[in-house]
């Protein structure tokens, strides 16, 4: 992919898989599913619980990868990995609601943040620069094969 389109991309409504290094577990990171945002030039951002696994294991590596993937064919998957490079404690409520929004759409949106409230004074957002980026993009080799 080009850098725009890696960027566009990820950009995209997709749900991330974070993964971030885990000391604990012999050498394998911990691998989740997350809610992100992100806008083409800026910064990956997620939020989760202060006193989560994730919050602590990113606080102690201080870097995180995420990995979007479009998940019928053709393939595609953007892979980022680099430095946090800030903390909100606590997570900002506009954020919150923009991330819900793109995940959800305003009006259920408004129905889960209503529901999940508490959790805002509990939330943390990290941001990571995207200093390595992988991608890969399987539409050209659909196209010569299918057609």
């Amino acid at each position: 992919m080009t850098r725009a389109e890696r960027e566009e991309f990820l950009a995209g409504v997709h749900v991330g898989v974070l993964g971030v290094d885990d000391p604990r577990a012999g050498g394998a990171p911990l691998v989740v599913p997350v809610w992100y945002s992100y806008a083409p030039g800026g910064d990956v951002v997620v939020q989760t619980g202060r006193d989560s696994l994730k919050a602590r294991l990113i606080g102690a590596a201080g870097r995180f990868s995420l990995c979007a993937q479009q998940e019928e064919a053709p393939y595609r998957y953007v892979s980022v990995e680099g430095p946090v490079v800030d903390v909100a404690d606590p997570a900002d409520p506009d954020e919150r609601r923009a991330i819900a929004v793109r995940y959800l759409g305003a009006r259920e949106a408004g129905d889960y943040l209503a529901a999940t409230s508490g959790q805002l004074d509990d939330d943390v957002t990290f941001r990571m620069r995207p200093e390595r980026w992988r991608t890969a993009d399987f539409s050209s080799f659909a196209a010569s094969v299918f057609t």
